[in-house]
């Protein structure tokens, strides 16, 4: 198929570029490549068009002759989300509407969208799964609420949209995040010897490699539209649940001798939720995923001591969404709608320490 994957310069769409073309796909990307600079290591390879562009700008002959768009662009984390929330819904939600129609308008029959598990915020302790109630506790998270409910109103016979609920993202990419929270903690360990906890420990989180969220991409593109037009599936695995205390405990073990400590000011972090993810399993018996937060935590590990990643570098604005946007900001490379400006200055790497 010939697909558009939107935010295919960020942390997932790293990952999942590579696994169309290995699918048989012809990916096209779509980015407004904002954090297109910001590489843990060299440059990887890219044999793929890409286009440097808006979400809020695209239009329907953009999308023309297109068989799947694979929407994944957006304000990614709940900080960035707090710097503008009127600009979060201009983004995250009338952005992606707009591409959502034009997707329609052209004719395209399948979208993706990247949608997650903060939707449910403070379900609790107990398991919830795709029926549950919905209780999004932060711009971002009511975005993506939003969206979806505006994307359902769109699906007919013709134009097929999934909700695709990820579990917190973790693990390896060419353009990393640290703020997530395994990849955050194995961050500390690493270059600290201190694991630090910005709550008090006790919040359940989802959480599933980010890899494993590109290849459940890749399988429902290909999978018969019945299976998920119109559906929302948490992505990730039932047994991937943990408290995040329990989560610097695996931390702990992968890099022994590090202690665990609470940041200053840590206390309860209303967002707590454990989901079920049993209809993805149940409808896509064929889907694998290869990791858990042991082995996740080992390969972070790894890559951190490979790319000689220091404490300054990780807290700084290169892994870090909201410090990236900062930092464009006070460069003058982006005006307060976060567009590029067209008089712009030379854009900051994204990389330096």
């Amino acid at each position: 198929m010939r697909v558009l994957v939107t935010g295919h310069h960020g942390y997932i769409g790293s990952l999942l570029m590579p696994l169309l073309v290995a699918a048989g796909h012809e990916p096209v990307g779509l980015d407004s490549d904002l954090f297109a600079s910001c590489l843990l290591g060299p440059p990887p390879t890219e044999p793929w068009p890409s286009r440097r562009r808006d979400l809020r700008d695209v239009t329907p002959a953009e999308l023309d002759g297109f068989d799947a768009v694979l929407h994944l662009a957006g304000l990614s984390n709940d900080p960035l989300g707090d710097l503008d929330p009127e600009l979060t819904f201009a983004i995250n939600l009338e952005g992606s509407l707009g591409l959502a129609r034009a997707a329609k308008s052209a004719g395209v029959p399948r979208f993706l969208f990247s949608s997650s598990c903060s939707n449910y915020g403070a379900a609790g302790d107990a398991l919830i799964d795709e029926e549950g109630e919905l209780q999004p506790i932060t711009p971002y998270a009511v975005s993506k609420v939003r969206f979806e409910q505006e994307l359902a109103r769109l699906a007919d016979r013709d134009f097929s949209p999934a909700y695709l609920r990820n579990a917190t993202a973790y693990g390896v990419s060419p353009r990393l995040r640290v703020d997530l929270v395994l990849n955050n903690l194995v961050a500390w360990a690493v270059t600290t010897g201190r694991i630090v906890l910005q709550s008090d420990g006790t919040p359940w989180r989802p959480i599933v490699h980010a890899e494993d969220i590109a290849r459940t991409f890749v399988h429902l593109l290909e999978a018969p539209r019945e299976l998920w037009h119109d559906r929302a599936f948490n992505v990730g695995r039932t047994g991937e649940n943990y408290r995040i205390r329990e989560l610097a405990e695996i931390v702990a073990e992968t890099v022994p001798g590090c202690e665990i400590a609470l940041a200053e000011g840590a206390g309860p972090d209303p967002r707590n939720y454990r989901v079920s993810c049993e209809r993805l399993a149940r409808t896509f018996p064929e889907l694998t995923f290869a990791w858990d937060a042991r082995r996740g935590a080992r390969e972070l590990a790894e890559a951190y001591r490979a790319a000689g990643l220091t404490r300054e570098r990780f807290e700084g604005p290169a892994f870090r969404r909201l410090g990236r946007i900062r930092e464009l900001l006070a460069a003058g490379a982006l005006g307060t709608d976060l567009r590029w400006r067209a008089d712009r200055p030379s854009a900051p790497e994204g990389n330096s320490a």
